[in-house]
């Protein structure tokens, strides 16, 4: 059952906020009527509601719901938490993306030019799938492969250029990307459409890179097909934690000076 006090200082709150904005009165107000306001008006709980209000909107105290989504907010991931590089996200005219979404996009546009990390994977649903015109790979373990194999095959991958086309769910971007074979320095270009899916909890489900152009013969592409989820795995090697993953990183940065 509903307190008796929580009843009257309802009351008293839709009092004070009706007579906090006076309108021009057309009904005359009955005696008895008068005498109840006056009552509440009056009464020390009423004042002291009152008080409790004044100082909430004098210092713009926020609601609950305000506080949880300031709380979500501080704690989203950002490019400097993840490490993201590429912060400048290019969009088509009319095309928006939100803050959350830039990040997602910047941290696949790091992971196509083979700057993979475990925190740019934690964005990313376990069992998520990334999908090309010649493999699917399902789960974090050949995800992950597929991943940190690029920069093992090649060096170095550059992004040419890139747009992010619609805003919507798929994420969909325009993506040209140069790729060189590591020691035969073969390079190709490649055009592709990515689409980044994403679930209700904000992290990657599926990124599919659709290939514009066929898969040349030669060392390019028996370079890519080495990154299939059946064999790549046994040759690439995964850091267990932040510790192997920052050698990693400093290994890659340093073939690359």
């Amino acid at each position: 059952m509903t307190s008796p006090n929580i009843i009257f200082q309802t009351f008293c709150l839709c009092f004070l906020l009706s007579s906090s904005f006076p309108v021009e009165q057309t009904v005359p107000m009955h005696s008895t009527t008068r005498h109840i306001a006056k009552q509440i008006a009056t009464h020390p709980e009423t004042k002291n509601l009152a008080k409790q209000v004044q100082r909430n909107m004098a210092s713009g105290t926020p609601s609950e719901t305000a506080k949880a989504q300031a709380a979500s907010d501080a704690n989203a991931p950002t490019f400097e938490s993840i490490g993201v590089k590429n912060t400048d996200i290019v969009q088509k005219s009319g095309v928006s993306l939100s803050q959350m979404q830039k990040v997602l996009v910047g941290s696949v546009l790091d992971l196509f030019e083979g700057n993979p990390t475990l925190k740019h994977l934690s964005l990313w649903s376990k069992n998520a799938t990334f999908q090309d015109n010649i493999t699917v790979a399902s789960g974090f373990d050949k995800y992950a492969a597929q991943w940190y194999g690029l920069p093992a095959l090649f060096d170095p991958i550059r992004i040419q250029s890139h747009t992010v086309t619609s805003a919507g769910n798929p994420i969909e971007l325009q993506l040209k990307n140069s790729y060189t074979v590591k020691g035969i320095k073969t390079e190709q270009t490649m055009d592709s459409v990515v689409q980044i899916e994403v679930g209700d909890d904000g992290k990657i489900t599926k990124v599919n890179d659709k290939w514009n152009n066929e898969l040349p013969d030669g060392a390019f592409s028996q370079a890519l097909r080495k990154l299939n989820a059946v064999s790549v795995p046994a040759f690439v090697k995964v850091p267990k934690d932040e510790e192997e993953d920052a050698k990693l990183k400093a290994e890659r940065e340093k073939q690359k000076q």
